[in-house]
């Protein structure tokens, strides 16, 4: 338990050290730009993944048997 403590101590310090300097403005606006760009890419797998398993439902119905992969 002292190991966890000592550990999220240093967490601490570290978020501290970056919160009261200016890295933490420069470290906000690099967040912002990768949460936009993988909620796009997310999207995008979400609405080709979608596709994908249609096609693959319907080839299953045509042929009455999932086809081999």
């Amino acid at each position: 338990m002292l190991r966890w403590a000592l550990g999220f101590f240093v967490v601490a310090l570290i978020a501290a050290l970056f919160g009261f300097t200016e890295i933490a403005s420069g470290a906000a606006s690099i967040a912002k730009f990768l949460f936009f760009l993988f909620l796009v890419g997310f999207v995008l797998c979400a609405l080709f993944g979608v596709r994908q398993r249609r096609l693959w439902i319907i080839r299953v119905r045509k042929s009455g048997k999932p086809p081999a992969r």
